[in-house]
């Protein structure tokens, strides 16, 4: 399995944090985002490559931090160098398979949330079920759901149906940006994207997924730690110890 890291954006609604410095690499205790994402992943000894995917502003700053890495982590650079030429985060996940020529199952993350549970159970979860999954947890608040990827659920934790930002949405399921993709619906992503697939939120692409494969949605055992602004760095600093569960 390889696992892919969303990390080209540019994070201006933490500037001046961010204005120079990826926010990934931002600290939260004594870990990067990244490193605590990477470390904990890399228990569940599923994973043999790491890729980041970064823009081409920020990408030294991730090279620099690749060759430090104690794991085999490799910095694509997306050539982007602002927010207006942005690729969007599913052409950047094409763009990574291409240019590291990846034919295998995909974990694909984005590098600026933390999480107190550990991703092995998503992990196992995945690989129990045989098929391309994604979690979700319950989010009452109906303003946040019009923000976010709503889920539709089946029987058996069965994906119906995703949809980003909807105005009314279907249901209280949220689906956070951790994505486990089978190999062979991996290999589909290009053809969604020529479907008119939308590009810029990870979450199109599930929803594409789920209307053309099997996809499973696994409850959060945990809480997430959506790192967006400077409000929610500092939350994050003040109130997260690590994996607690």
């Amino acid at each position: 399995m390889k696992c892919l890291i969303l990390a080209a954006g540019y994070a201006t609604r933490l500037y001046p944090l961010t204005e120079n410095f990826p926010k990934p690499l931002l600290k939260v205790g004594d870990k990067t985002i990244l490193d605590w994402l990477l470390e904990d992943i890399d228990t569940s000894r599923a994973v043999d490559q790491y890729a980041v995917i970064s823009n081409h502003k920020f990408a030294p700053h991730f090279q620099a931090w690749a060759e430090a890495n104690r794991l085999p982590v490799t910095v694509v650079d997306d050539g982007t160098s602002s927010n207006e030429t942005r690729l969007g985060a599913v052409c950047d996940i094409q763009f990574a398979i291409d240019r590291l020529q990846l034919d295998d199952d995909l974990l694909i993350i984005a590098g600026d949330n933390l999480l107190d549970f550990s991703l092995t159970r998503f992990i196992r979860y995945a690989v129990e079920k045989d098929t391309s999954c994604v979690m979700r947890y319950y989010e009452a608040d109906e303003k946040r759901l019009q923000k976010s990827g709503v889920a539709e659920l089946g029987e058996n934790d069965r994906l119906l149906s995703l949809e980003e930002k909807p105005a009314v949405p279907k249901s209280h399921w949220c689906t956070p940006p951790f994505y486990y993709y089978k190999k062979q619906d991996a290999a589909c992503i290009q053809a969604a994207i020529a479907d008119g697939c939308g590009t810029d939120a990870p979450g199109s692409l599930v929803a594409w997924m789920c209307r053309h494969t099997v996809v499973h949605s696994m409850e959060m055992p945990g809480n997430r730690y959506d790192i967006g602004n400077l409000e929610s760095y500092e939350k994050a600093q003040s109130t997260y110890h690590g994996i607690t569960r």
